[in-house]
């Protein structure tokens, strides 16, 4: 089905027989964000370069079979805590909180079976006030260990013609933790380009990094300050430039895989801004939440086959991850990730395009 700025078409079969749609929203010159409800993941993300050429900036697959072969978060919607937990637990008013840990000791995005593997619900697609598509589902109390049933939705919209929002909202009916993000990997050069985003230039609007120990746990410390380490992106810089320093941290974490702590207060803001002076794309990402993962795809290692048959490898993209901060339910020092029943948890990113012209 076709109409105004969205259109839907078939995308494969889930095992038990449920057909996963592929659900575009159109904007202007080209701009075009495809979601599949399976993960409410964003499965492509078509925007011009300063040429005017078309292409895709997301890595993916081209079917359903591909996301159901390997778990790699592309593009999905992650849930209910991203990143991680220490210890796959936490205490909550005094009791204790056992998850299914996946990453090691610790609990990576949201599970075993997260947000990521489940099957969203449309709810709503039309093309008022703008191209739009909103997802619910219903985790049940104790999913993956986490207490209270969330009743959880996922609002897409193509807005202003280059600009793609993306808006998390949640209710529980018992006091849990909630930490929604979307884990889209970029190359603005495209996602069949076969180039590396090693000469991207990123700027990250934070003073401050979280250090990490071996598991990929903030250390029991006071964030860092990036002064005068390779962290450093407060002023546009080739993610290359500095990657392979000898740094403690680039080392633990294979390259940059680290949480940056965003300026307290409301609303959005500028986390950071991407361009590719390859292709001229522009990327800004606004959000309201209080951290920004920065991951410079470290652990892709060629044995993944994406869109197009390309074999992803280190480096092919990044992901920028505005989220709570990692194993916040055990650190009352980090800005607080609690819901609790009559609460309303809101969470907006907002990725705005753009070119330049070449220097």
């Amino acid at each position: 089905m076709t109409t105004a700025g969205i259109d839907r078409a078939p995308f494969g079969k889930l095992p038990d027989g449920s057909e996963v749609e592929r659900l575009t929203l159109r904007g202007e010159h080209g701009f075009a964000a495809t979601i599949i409800p399976f993960g409410a993941a964003l499965q492509s993300l078509v925007t011009p370069d300063r040429g005017g050429h078309c292409d895709d900036i997301v890595l993916g697959h081209d079917d359903l079979d591909g996301y159901l072969a390997q778990r790699k978060f592309f593009g999905a919607t992650i849930g209910r805590f991203a990143n991680r937990i220490a210890g796959a637990r936490f205490v909550m008013d005094g009791a204790a909180v056992t998850l299914d840990a996946n990453n090691g000791p610790n609990a990576l995005h949201g599970g075993v079976q997260g947000f990521d593997r489940q099957l969203w619900r449309i709810v709503e697609f039309t093309d008022s006030p703008g191209p739009t598509l909103v997802l619910e589902r219903q985790s049940p109390d104790g999913e993956e260990g986490y207490p209270g049933n969330l009743e959880t939705r996922v609002t897409y919209r193509v807005r202003s013609g280059m600009e793609l929002s993306v808006t998390f909202e949640a209710t529980t009916d018992r006091p849990t933790c909630i930490n929604l993000t979307n884990h889209s990997f970029f190359n603005l050069d495209g996602a069949r380009s076969g180039t590396q985003i090693v000469d991207h230039r990123l700027m990250i609007a934070s003073d401050h990094f979280l250090a990490v120990d071996a598991t990929a746990i903030p250390l029991p410390v006071p964030p860092r300050s990036v002064a005068g380490t390779p962290f450093d992106f407060r002023e546009s810089t080739a993610i290359g430039a500095r990657i392979r320093m000898d740094d403690e941290q680039l080392r633990l974490g294979r390259g940059y895989d680290h949480n940056y702590c965003l300026a307290s207060g409301s609303g959005l803001r500028l986390a950071a801004r991407l361009d590719a002076p390859r292709s001229g794309r522009v990327m800004q990402l606004f959000t309201d939440q209080p951290g920004l993962q920065f991951y410079s795809g470290n652990f892709l290692d060629g044995s993944t086959s994406g869109k197009g048959g390309l074999l992803y490898r280190q480096s092919d993209a990044l992901c920028l991850e505005p989220h709570a901060w990692p194993d916040t339910p055990n650190r009352p020092d980090f800005p607080s990730a609690r819901l609790d029943p009559g609460q309303i948890y809101r969470r907006t990113i907002v990725y705005r395009f753009s070119t330049d012209q070449a220097s």
